[in-house]
């Protein structure tokens, strides 16, 4: 038998490279995007068609390159960022493994435009599917000017597989967030089918946040910096009243990398403990700047994830340092660092060298985290609610009797007070079919044949998913006006979703219109619907209509599914006898009464036979 193994041709090893590095059009967006931040650019825009399907294009004034530079960018693991083994563990670049040029020109045609800026003439390299088709000098500015056309052209699977334009126009802007975020003194603007998205001027962090996600943001805000011989945190995080369903607004960087964490955010939720809303997530947007020796940034292809060689010294250096902000702004007790244990365990370092904590930076004391005076009355507040229940566990712990705080469950019959026992008005034989509440979360309602169990939220997204689909489909709603219409504000990027879905919103029973940029105007609602939560209806429509998009469903079905989801009776909710049965009747009224608009089950039957069997 003769050899069968052979090395691949270059234009099919990118194609699959390309597949790791780029997924979608963000990815090509975050990679041209670091590149122009790598080459010292001020200034970067980016422009956008079609979500990036037909059109990306990234302007910068950074440094150029020479005409040999130019072609030896498209080559695979050519990188101007590393030049011996060593250098990945001093990493301070976005990029670094040479990669995303050659995968993105394996999948697209690319025109770039490039000049060093102490040269008179530039280069003109254009490539399609690896090929370069065509390189010669040109006349431009100085800086880099590329543009990737038809992505995915010659891989219609990958193609297919796109989502659309809103999808993937929310991960374009997800990205652009993150690298915006981490660059304030870069001027930044994004463009999409001729409209200015973004225009973020050069500025520090705090106008950073407020350009990205609105006005309204600043007052959320509380502002984090610690620095010790080991690391330094900066950046802010959200005052709790102001914490989302969602997680959408949660930014790690080490280094100025955007990265995810399970591990860091579970310790800035150790932070928030006992001070959050019970199913909610607050802002953040972290910077941790390290030794790049304590890292390592080289474990993924979209480089997102890393390794620490201490993780549990960060984490809790990190949880530590956000309850002492949230402490001086009397939103948690602050603490008294001289008490907290959470740095009491052996560190890898040796004592000598250990990493210690200090108010200012320089100096290797804790005197600097003195807590405020306790008598402050939010303190004592705050301080209370933390301690509360540990009396009763010390009890549980002694054996001490406790009585319990919810009232005692009494079973009450029909008989009871009854003098003698008789059938004159059927007592025996009369059957009770009136519904009742369990927890305020079930309702319990008899059938012949045993009972059903009904979850009073899914069975409510039922009913209202199907109404809400129906206005949309037939375009009538009931709209109640507003006595005074009323200003809503957004972020740029929920703005943006809102445009698009809005006259489906309008046919829900809302008139809402566009009142300049990232500002609406609501002049009615649907009229089943009470006054006063007004933006927060939208802003939770907004955030159940956005983790939806990736489901593949209609606009249409995806805003009725979400809308149903914001307003239904949640569980907690008390209901009358009348409301229950109101909804049961409803529920069976529906097209399919069996499932809610997520899957979840809206009821489950016991027969009496299976009851009895468990006695």
């Amino acid at each position: 038998m003769g050899d069968i193994i052979r090395l691949l041709p270059d234009s099919i090893a990118n194609q699959i490279a390309a597949g790791e590095v780029i997924q979608r059009p963000a990815s090509v967006v975050k990679e041209l995007v670091e590149n122009a931040v790598d080459a010292g650019s001020m200034s970067i825009k980016i422009v956008i068609k079609d979500a990036g399907k037909t059109l990306i294009q990234i302007i910068d004034n950074g440094c150029g390159m020479s005409e040999t530079d130019a072609r030896m960018a498209f080559e695979r693991h050519a990188t101007s960022k590393l030049r011996e083994a060593k250098d990945l563990f001093a990493i301070r670049t976005m990029g670094f493994r040479g990669e995303a040029m050659a995968s993105i020109a394996a999948i697209a045609h690319v025109e770039m435009r490039t000049r060093k800026q102490k040269d008179e003439l530039g280069t003109r390299l254009v490539i399609e599917g690896s090929e370069v088709v065509r390189q010669e000098a040109c006349q431009c500015v100085g800086g880099t000017n590329i543009s990737v056309k038809n992505l995915f052209y010659n891989v219609p699977a990958r193609r297919n597989f796109l989502k659309s334009n809103t999808v993937e126009m929310r991960h374009i802007i997800d990205e652009f967030q993150r690298i915006a975020l981490a660059h304030p003194d870069i001027f930044f603007s994004l463009h999409h089918n001729g409209a200015e998205i973004f225009h973020l001027t050069v500025g520090n962090l705090r106008q950073r946040v407020v350009g990205l996600f609105g006005g309204g943001t600043n007052k959320k805000l509380v502002p984090v910096n610690e620095e010790t011989d080991f690391l330094k945190i900066t950046g802010f995080v959200g005052k709790p009243e102001f914490a989302k369903k969602t997680r959408g607004e949660q930014f790690f960087y080490v280094n100025n990398r955007y990265i995810k964490s399970g591990y860091l955010n579970h310790a800035v939720m150790g932070a928030y403990e006992e001070i959050l809303p019970k199913n909610t997530y607050p802002f953040y947007t972290i910077f941790i700047d390290i030794d790049p020796a304590h890292i390592d940034v080289n474990v993924h292809p979209t480089k997102q994830e890393i390794k620490f060689d201490d993780e549990r010294l960060v984490y809790n250096y990190l949880k530590v340092t956000i309850r002492h902000a949230l402490g001086q702004y009397h939103i948690t007790p602050t603490l008294d660092f001289e008490q907290e244990t959470s740095f009491n365990f052996p560190s890898k370092s040796s004592p000598s060298s250990s990493p210690t904590v200090s108010s200012s930076g320089k100096g290797n004391t804790t005197s600097g985290f003195k807590s405020p005076n306790p008598r402050e009355k939010a303190n004592l507040e705050n301080w209370k609610k933390l301690y509360e229940g540990l009396e009763q566990e010390e009890r549980e712990m002694t054996g001490e009797e406790i009585v319990s705080p919810q009232p005692a469950m009494t079973i009450k019959s029909s008989f009871s007070g009854a003098t003698e026992l008789d059938d004159a008005d059927k007592t025996f034989t009369k059957e009770t079919r009136e519904p009742y509440q369990v927890h305020q979360m079930y309702i319990i309602s008899p059938i012949k044949s045993g009972f059903l169990v009904i979850d009073q939220q899914a069975a409510h997204e039922r009913i209202l998913y199907e109404k809400y689909l129906k206005s949309l489909k037939e375009q009538k709603a009931y709209i109640q006006k507003l006595l005074f219409p009323l200003t809503i504000n957004l972020s740029t990027a929920d703005s943006t979703v809102l445009k698009e879905i809005l006259q489906e919103i309008n046919h829900l029973g809302f008139d809402l219109q566009e009142f300049g940029k990232d500002t609406f105007v609501l002049h009615g609602m649907p009229a089943e619907m009470t006054e006063g939560n007004e933006q927060s209806i939208i802003e939770q429509l907004l955030e159940q209509y956005k983790s939806n998009v990736e489901l593949q469903l209609s606009v249409k079905e995806n805003l009725a599914r979400s809308f149903a989801r914001s307003t239904s009776i949640k569980k907690g909710k008390s209901m009358t006898g009348a409301e229950m049965e109101s909804l049961i009747d409803q529920l069976f009224a529906c097209e399919i009464p069996f499932k809610s608009p997520q899957g979840k089950n809206c009821f489950i039957t016991f027969d009496l036979d299976d009851l009895a069997k468990k006695f």
